[in-house]
């Protein structure tokens, strides 16, 4: 087996293994078995955790971005996809960050459910005091989501507005010059036929000029002028084919980078209503420690419970968000090097 044939058969595998999707289902419960070990004594680092649930991976990308064939540097589409691959792997880092913030809410508010839901069963007011300063382990903590901070969101939007900006500029580009070529290839297609024409009537008349004249007709006008033709005609199209390769992975990359962009928005606004109301409930349980009043910290507490219902089911909301987020940062990245892989195969045909 030759160097060049196995190079090949690697790359093809590269493309299989990159183009294995799971479904919502699968990747859910793979990452929420990973979620909980954001906590625990291994304490995966958010590098690893990414690593094992963004797909394809960035080692596959490299190595399929190596080997793919670009058009010329002009383009510099190989430089421009490996930048969108890139902010989307960091965009996936960063929904782990916000990932294990969730976990420790969910954890935090888990205490202070149990506490809430002991109100009730206070037969004095010694016992209803104990349970609020129990509460005081809650309100001394961090905010999980203060380390989300809005630059973070911003700085990633930022990122993938530039990108996006390139991809949509760059499809223009290919557009333009793909409108151009088909432009040419209309005009050029009755030239052809001309020029063909052209040759068999000088051929013609020169051979009219020689005493091979008789001799030479026959076997000027039996000159396989069609298959030429042709010929000329695919070595034209086959760069404009190859233009709409490139156009087909422009665009998929520039809606992938829509939508994330769109979901990094909505998230941003999630985690700010979040912070704001963890905010809320923790100078609430500071008013009941600071007055001691039974009677208003217990209405206060009772108020809080009610609230907290709502509250976890708008980080379950944010959860869910994030992890279709990250689903979609696969499905988006799947999609271009599948886009990427046709214009490898086609180039090998």
């Amino acid at each position: 087996m030759t160097t060049d044939t196995q190079k090949s058969l690697n790359v093809n595998e590269e493309y299989l293994g990159a183009l294995r999707t799971k479904s919502y289902g699968e990747f859910f419960t793979k990452a929420q078995l990973l979620v909980n070990e954001l906590t625990s004594p291994s304490q995966l680092s958010h590098n690893t955790f990414s690593e094992i649930l963004l797909e394809p991976r960035q080692e596959t990308i490299t190595t399929i971005l190596e080997s793919a064939i670009f058009p010329s540097k002009k383009y510099d589409l190989k430089s421009l996809l490996s930048n969108y691959f890139n902010v989307s792997a960091e965009a996936s880092k960063f929904c782990i960050h916000i990932l294990k913030s969730i976990n420790q809410v969910q954890s935090d508010y888990g205490f202070v459910q149990q506490v809430l839901d002991s109100i009730d069963n206070c037969s004095n007011g010694d016992q209803f005091g104990y349970l609020v300063l129990e509460l005081r382990s809650f309100i001394i903590h961090n905010n999980p989501f203060s380390e989300l901070k809005k630059q973070d969101f911003t700085r990633l939007n930022d990122e993938y507005s530039l990108v996006l900006q390139h991809l949509k500029s760059k499809k223009k580009r290919v557009a333009r010059k793909i409108k151009l070529i088909k432009c040419v290839n209309k005009t050029s297609g009755v030239c052809v036929t001309a020029a063909c024409g052209l040759v068999v009537v000088a051929a013609l008349v020169l051979a009219a000029h020689t005493l091979a004249a008789i001799g030479m007709g026959p076997a000027i006008l039996s000159l396989p002028l069609k298959p030429l033709k042709k010929k000329i005609m695919n070595i034209r199209f086959l760069k404009c084919g190859f233009l709409r390769k490139v156009r087909e992975q422009l665009d998929v990359a520039a809606k992938g980078t829509y939508i994330l962009n769109m979901d990094f928005d909505t998230m941003s606004r999630l985690v700010a209503r979040l912070h704001n109301e963890i905010d809320h409930n923790k100078a609430m349980i500071q008013l009941c420690l600071d007055r001691r009043e039974d009677r208003f910290s217990l209405e206060v507490l009772k108020e809080l419970k009610k609230s907290n219902i709502g509250f976890r089911k708008q980080v379950e909301e944010l959860e869910e968000h994030v992890y279709l987020c990250l689903l979609t940062i696969n499905r988006a990245r799947a999609l271009v090097i599948k886009e990427i892989a046709k214009s490898y195969e086609n180039k090998l045909k």
